[in-house]
């Protein structure tokens, strides 16, 4: 597939044409042929451009009965304050379609408040995916503030921190937090904790009035070991401890208890905000991922959650 930077900015502009008057203006491809002047075949192709370069951006305005039962159910079951529940698609291996969208709506609710707000944000592929769909705003009035540092092993980027990336799209106040994501030492990290900067965006983050987090499996194929945090080694011995997920490195067991020492004494990212006084609101979806969310809910490590039918069904079942 053509790179966007091999697509012309003419053809671009043909292609959010066409998005607008097919998917909005709710003309048919004959009807945005003869307005554009093109053969129909042209049509279909720059509508498909449109939302293969992402010029188009579609969520699902209806309560689809099925999920709203599942998210009551849910809410009922784990006394959440958030539940939004997408509707699945079995035959999609993806973990993210669907809740890349409705985080994204979320979270643009919340940047859509006149009163400034604190809205703090992890790390992973949803998150990443949901921030992508977001619908660029001026929001200079809130402050947005990354949960974990943003520094990869090999002292590169992390590639999957998005709080760049929010800035980018919603020109807020961004906090990041310019540490390993994962300290070498306990020591190290409560230094690194110690400096004054480091200080301030730790307490700005405890303060925060939404937070938003992705939920990481522990099995074998671990997003901590893949994106090289942790080794297999540590991935094994947390194993073995009984942990089942992660949030933001935190690693937990089945109950929804942090793992004691391990990674957990190394871990740079902030404390998971408040439930008590703020809104953390959990998006993650997927079989492999079930123990970490069911972990996550039970005890309380959340308590809002945006998932999908088949995980929403996978929570319940223990009922």
């Amino acid at each position: 597939m053509a790179t966007r930077q091999e697509i012309s900015a003419n053809r671009l502009d043909d292609a959010a044409r066409a998005g607008w008057l097919y998917y909005v203006a709710g003309n048919t491809q004959d009807q945005i042929a003869a307005k554009l002047g093109i053969s129909r075949q042209s049509a279909q192709r720059l509508v498909s451009l449109s939302v293969s370069e992402g010029l188009i951006k579609m969520r699902l305005d209806h309560p689809i009965g099925r999920c709203m039962d599942l998210g009551a159910r849910l809410k009922s079951r784990f006394s959440l304050d958030l539940v939004e529940i997408v509707p699945s698609d079995p035959e999609s291996p993806s973990t993210t379609i669907g809740l890349a969208e409705a985080g994204a709506a979320e979270i643009e609710r919340w940047l859509k408040l006149d009163e400034p707000r604190i809205i703090a944000i992890g790390t992973g592929r949803t998150l990443k995916a949901a921030i992508e769909q977001l619908t660029p705003m001026e929001c200079p009035h809130h402050k947005v503030v990354s949960l974990t540092g943003n520094i990869a092993p090999d002292g590169s980027a992390a590639f999957y921190n998005v709080i760049f990336n929010v800035a980018d799209v919603v020109k807020s106040r961004s906090f990041p937090m310019p540490l390993p994501v994962i300290a070498s030492s306990a020591q190290e990290r409560e230094m690194l904790h110690s400096q004054p900067m480091i200080r301030e965006t730790l307490e700005l983050a405890a303060r925060a009035d939404v937070t938003f987090v992705g939920v990481g499996d522990l099995g074998p194929q671990a997003p901590l070991y893949e994106d090289g945090f942790i080794t297999e080694a540590e991935l094994k011995a947390l194993q073995k401890a009984g942990a089942v997920g992660e949030l933001c490195g935190w690693a937990f067991n089945a109950d929804g208890r942090l793992i004691e020492g391990f990674t957990n004494d190394r871990v740079a990212s902030a404390p998971i905000p408040s439930r008590e006084t703020s809104l953390v609101v959990a998006i993650a979806k997927g079989e492999k991922k079930l123990p970490g969310i069911r972990a996550a809910l039970n005890r309380r490590l959340v308590n809002g959650l945006i998932t999908d039918e088949l995980t929403a069904e996978g929570l319940l079942a223990t009922e």
